[in-house]
């Protein structure tokens, strides 16, 4: 209950909290509150907002109706963007315990790697690899965890050095403990705290990713995301604007959501040091 009265006295995680439960909801509910394929056709092409109460946010250029599409694309970007954080939280955590506990050369060889990744940019390595192989969402999803898994390596990496040396793991090694088994048991689970604040900037980037890649055409085509409902509106921006309007104030919503979340954890973490 501790860390949830210091959450709670972050004013922005609250309200990051409450932003993305309700992007949650809506997430969850897709299903029952527009069953059916959201890409097929509804009603009459381009149907401007509140002009038909079938369709509050009105139709795309095919008749699809954006409030269905918007509905289930918070599935997709949510899906996208907690999977690719998870993935990549994994792998870097992993990395980074292996690199710090074991430090000498198997430290320099995983940090140079870490290097190596790090020269490119986040969003052409997504983009290079899902342009090679077949663009759907687990793809996609692998693709954005690979340019991200690199800042909780670094950041594992840098709590374990300070863990290494601590008592508890001293203790381990004088049981017999295989050093394997006290990075992954003992020595992990205490470095993962500080990863998991940094994770909430990996889910937004992510979104933003996934919707940078559907909006360029490389997104799963069988899947309604934001991005590509931005890029559905872009050949009619002038006479429709709202269909790239309406996607890309959820997408704002969503990193503002996930952004203040992250600034709630990282506050709590904080007066959890301090107590």
């Amino acid at each position: 209950m501790s860390a949830v009265r210091r959450f709670i006295g972050s004013p922005e995680g609250v309200i990051g909290a409450l932003l993305l439960l309700v992007l949650a909801a809506i997430a969850l509910l897709a299903p029952l509150l527009f069953p059916g394929d959201p890409l097929r056709i509804a009603g009459r092409p381009l149907l401007v907002p509140f002009a038909d109460p079938a369709f509050p946010l009105g139709t795309d250029r095919l008749g699809r109706n954006v409030l269905a599409g918007l509905v289930h694309g918070a599935r997709a970007s949510l899906l996208v963007g907690i999977a690719a954080a998870l993935v990549a939280v994994a792998i870097g955590a992993i990395i980074g315990t292996l690199a710090g506990f074991a430090g000498g050369l198997v430290d320099e060889a995983l940090m140079r790697v870490v290097d190596a990744f790090q020269i490119v940019p986040g969003f052409l390595l997504a983009l290079a690899f899902v342009s090679v192989a077949q663009p759907t969402l687990p793809v996609v999803i692998f693709a954005i965890a690979l340019g991200a898994w690199t800042g909780p390596a670094r950041l594992a990496r840098a709590e374990v050095l300070s863990i290494r040396e601590r008592d508890y793991v001293a203790s381990a090694r004088i049981i017999g403990m295989h050093p394997l088994e006290i990075a992954l048991r003992e020595v992990l689970p205490n470095a993962i705290p500080p990863v998991l604040a940094l994770s909430a900037v990996i889910v937004a980037g992510a979104v933003l990713t996934e919707a940078a890649l559907s909006f360029l055409g490389l997104g799963d085509p069988n899947i309604v995301t934001w991005g590509s409902m931005i890029a559905e509106g872009r050949s009619v921006l002038r006479s429709a604007p709202y269909l790239s309007i309406v996607p890309g104030l959820a997408l704002v919503a969503t990193v503002i959501g996930v952004y203040l979340f992250g600034e709630g954890l990282a506050t709590m973490l904080a007066r959890r040091d301090r107590a």
